[in-house]
């Protein structure tokens, strides 16, 4: 194996590029960014773990809803279109949080940031890497990735540093205009776009049975409601652990900073994963990875439960890392290795979707067990035998696959 060429980067610099910078900017959204300002929010408005996790729950399901229609845009505007207003949505949304003065209005804020940043950005750039490449795929959705990593690594532990001189208000200011100043980076990376159309012809790629599935015939499909648990576990229980990690550092008695300190370490193995990955699924295909992808992720999990020690929290992180890496790469592929490219943009939103129902799950349901008595570290061995038995689901999703015909339309 070997990584991705300076060939294939330079000739695929300028896509590679925009879709690294709409990754990177739907930080903002995520909830590795916007859980640096739990504790702050929580304090000014007096909310509880539970309410707190009830009303980012409650904006984040509603945007998952809407991710399922608004995904579709997908198939028809440009990217730098799409994502420029996308990116402009984003600026008011981060504005809008410096701004809120109430706790029931922290909910339609939550609602645009997530509906932005996790949800838009990151779909619009994996969706367009799907598409516009096929041999090198894999490669493709590794190397655009790269930019919610370099966030996932480096906002929170800035944020967080800043937040010792400065009002949390005023950091959501500064990243409304990081957000808005991506705009006209965004802009002239896509001065020559194709349309998504006309690109389409040029590259289609179909799915099983030489088919470009249509969304009525992949919610017909077997395997799309066994993927389901696997595709909601990584983001319900990984935003969880970036959404509790102040309470987690209470009950583990680690200083925050330090417990915030093994992020970068954490992004350094999903980096290597993600990259790996990206190698390994143009060669063998996401068919056979699904399956295995997530049982480093319950591994992680038992150890970060079971210690007090940080080193050892360290090395379950990665763990943890290993399979979120992986999963950055995987999750659109198999979309499009599954189920065509004609569609992906339709198909894929369903996808987006679940995962962002995802993430509105974990919060709600971690904080209210914590407000029940029920610290997140007991918790995390019912969480790594959910990644194992899902795990399970996806293998035999794949073999009633094999043996079923596609769905008529």
């Amino acid at each position: 194996m070997k990584l991705p060429s300076i060939a294939f980067l330079r000739d695929n610099a300028r896509w590679l590029a925009a879709g690294a910078l709409l990754m990177f900017s739907s930080s903002y959204g995520q909830t590795f960014f916007i859980s640096t300002f739990a504790g702050e929010i929580r304090a000014e408005f007096g909310l509880s773990h539970g309410e707190w996790g009830s009303i980012y729950g409650a904006g984040t399901l509603i945007s998952a809803t809407i991710m399922v229609w608004a995904g579709i845009l997908t198939d028809h505007f440009r990217v730098r279109v799409l994502g420029s207003c996308v990116l402009a949505m984003l600026a008011l949304a981060s504005l809008a949080m410096s701004q809120v003065s109430a706790a029931w209005a922290l909910i339609p804020v939550i609602l645009a940031l997530r509906l932005a940043g996790q949800g838009m950005s990151s779909h619009i750039a994996a969706t367009a890497m799907g598409r516009y490449f096929v041999a090198t795929r894999g490669r493709a959705l590794s190397t655009v990735a790269l930019g919610v990593s370099l966030g996932e690594a480096s906002l929170p532990l800035i944020f967080a540093a800043l937040l010792t001189v400065f009002a949390w208000r005023d950091l959501w200011v500064v990243a409304a205009l990081m957000a808005l100043l991506s705009i006209p980076a965004l802009l002239a990376l896509l001065r020559e776009e194709r349309t998504p159309q006309s690109a389409a012809q040029q590259s289609q790629s179909p799915g099983l049975n030489g088919r470009h599935w249509t969304r009525p015939q992949v919610l017909r499909s077997k395997l799309f409601w066994c993927i389901i648990p696997l595709i909601l576990g990584p983001p319900a229980f990984g935003t969880a652990l970036f959404f509790q990690q102040v309470h987690l550092a209470e009950v583990k008695g680690w200083p925050h900073v330090q417990f915030v300190a093994l992020f970068p370490l954490f992004t350094a193995v999903a980096v290597a994963s993600m990259i790996t990955t990206g190698i390994v699924l143009d060669r063998l295909g996401t068919h056979r990875l699904m399956p295995f992808y997530q049982l480093p992720m319950a591994v992680g999990f038992l150890i970060l439960g079971g210690s007090d020690s940080l080193i050892v929290a360290a090395m379950g992180m990665a763990l943890i890392g290993i399979s979120n890496g992986a999963n950055n790469t995987l999750s659109t592929a198999f979309w499009a290795e599954t189920y065509g490219t004609r569609h992906l943009g339709a198909n894929r939103s369903m996808a987006t979707a679940i995962m962002v129902l995802g993430t509105a799950i974990g919060p709600f349901l971690t904080g209210a067990l914590i407000d029940a008595g029920i610290p997140f570290d007991r918790q995390m061995p019912a969480i790594a035998v959910y990644f194992l038995l899902s795990s399970g689901l996806v293998w035999v999703g794949f073999k009633a696959l094999r043996r079923a015909p596609c769905p008529t339309a």
